[in-house]
């Protein structure tokens, strides 16, 4: 089929540029730093001078604006809540405290004190892959010169936010800087809402190598490597990996509603906002998060509003909106997370706890604080074995059990959702569990216990129909029913 063969030799050619036109964005982006130059020195623009000075001065009042929204991030005690302290009403300013603050997350002064790593710690990277690119930013997974994986957030050069900004005001360094200010604010959010749930921001770069003068608006996010949430993957996981994803979510939930910033919202709430770090989800999008309170005068004025449910809050004495960001952030959980996550295949004696879950945060009936509540008591549970008292203490009595032992010459079959694609290996508190499960499935004649554990601890159990020898193994266990008791030899 030399046609089919063609458009393969095509596509590849085709990825294999676009890969290049991106890396070439990135090496640009991150070593040519230090051009102190103004926004508007070499700005080329058509028409007359007055044109110019029109554009020039939009430009600059967006740019005083994005600035406008970060400082009170940096302000010690900002909650989002605008209290009578003033402090909040200063900021409409152009105050040489305002810029003071500015300049300290711009290049990353000692009053930050957030970075471990800065533009020279970027020297001799290699860029391996692009990991997604947006409307705003390009994020590349790099090495660094001693082998370290990073990933790396700047501006998306050829991004939808960046070309629409060149057409409106025609000034490139002026839209870099304006459109990198979300990387800035991100900077911001990543030192204030450190949590083991958000992504680690190791540095930023922004300036030449030295850090000095990023006036041409190229700024660089330095963040820890982790691996892309996939959903169609974690749809086909063990129970217990799903339910991880969702206790990691909400632990931190919990830990935005009461925040150093006040309740956050997560306005873009997607799974794409989150990554994996050796199976800890960990929020790493934070643009889009906002500290910011609803106003309001009625409850009318408090409505949540998605695709197929309306919510209305209640509006305090106090003009807010009582918990909106709270229940925003619970809701977008359970439509995106817990709906598919949660309930299928749940452990015996878990059905009626998920369901409460699921009712609870369906309906917004409970409180992150009652949430999290619930999910590390089915995490008790689950790590205790307490869930598993009503099964006989006979039932492992039918097996013979050859401690120090592994096996060989298996004959294995395949379960669902297993730890192994080759196997049927499941997690279980106990050799009891694992001969519950046994005695369910028809193929089954024996299990090990490898030894092996899973986050919570629990044991990694691998069962099969036979195997041909019994091998020398310290750290496994081989249990065989009584009534199919091998004919093999000990080797």
């Amino acid at each position: 089929m030399p046609g089919m063969g063609n458009s393969l030799r095509a596509a590849a050619l085709l990825a294999f540029v676009v890969l290049s036109i991106l890396v070439s964005l990135l090496i640009s982006s991150v070593q040519q730093f230090g051009a102190r130059i103004s926004y508007f020195s070499n700005a080329t623009v058509s028409g007359d001078e007055e044109e110019f000075t029109s554009l020039r001065g939009a430009l600059i009042y967006q740019l005083n604006e994005r600035r406008k929204e970060i400082i009170p991030l940096l302000l010690p005690g900002y909650d989002g809540d605008g209290d009578g302290d003033g402090r909040r009403h200063s900021l409409h300013s152009d105050s040489i405290l305002d810029y003071s603050l500015w300049n300290e997350i711009t290049h990353g002064s000692r009053e930050a004190h957030m970075d471990d790593m800065d533009c020279g710690s970027l020297v001799g990277m290699q860029a391996v892959e692009i990991l997604g690119s947006g409307y705003t930013k390009l994020v590349v997974k790099v090495h660094l010169a001693g082998g370290q994986p990073v990933a790396l957030k700047l501006v998306n050069e050829q991004g939808i936010d960046m070309g629409k900004c060149v057409e409106d005001f025609r000034d490139p360094r002026g839209c870099r800087e304006l459109v990198s200010y979300k990387l800035k604010k991100e900077i911001v959010l990543l030192q204030r809402l450190q949590h083991p749930n958000v992504i680690k921001l190791k540095g930023h770069c922004a300036g030449d190598s030295g850090g000095r003068g990023g006036k041409d608006g190229r700024v660089t996010v330095i963040l820890e490597q982790g691996n892309p949430l996939q959903m169609i993957q974690l749809l086909q996981s063990p129970w217990e990996d799903r339910f991880r994803v969702c206790l990691d979510l909400v632990r931190l939930l919990h830990f935005l509603s009461q925040s150093p910033l006040g309740s956050v919202a997560l306005l873009d709430f997607q799974p794409r906002q989150f990554v994996t770090v050796s199976g800890e989800l960990k929020l790493t999008d934070l643009d889009d998060a906002s500290a910011e309170e609803t106003s309001c005068q009625t409850d009318a004025d408090c409505t949540l509003q998605f695709p197929h449910r309306n919510f209305t809050l209640p509006c305090s004495a106090q003009g807010v909106c009582e918990g909106l960001n709270e229940k925003r952030n619970i809701y977008n959980a359970y439509r995106y997370f817990f709906t598919y996550l949660l309930p299928h295949q749940a452990p015996l004696g878990f059905t009626h706890l998920v369901d409460h879950i699921m009712n609870s945060t369906g309906e917004l009936k409970a409180d992150i604080n009652q949430t999290l509540e619930a999910f590390e008591h089915i995490l008790l549970l689950y790590k205790s074995g307490l869930h598993l008292d009503n099964l006989p203490p006979s039932i492992i009595r039918d097996y013979t059990v050859m401690r120090g032992m592994g096996t060989s010459g298996n004959a294995e079959y395949r379960c669902w959702p297993s730890y192994s694609q080759q196997g049927c290996v499941l997690s279980v508190h106990s050799a009891r569990e694992a001969a519950f499960i046994c005695n369910s499935h028809t193929q089954c004649n024996s299990f090990t216990l490898t030894g092996q554990t899973t986050w919570t601890g629990r044991l990694l159990a691998s069962f099969r129909s036979s195997f041909s020898h019994l091998v020398p193994d310290g750290t496994s266990e081989v249990y065989v029913k009584k009534t199919k008791a091998p004919e093999a030899s000990t080797v």
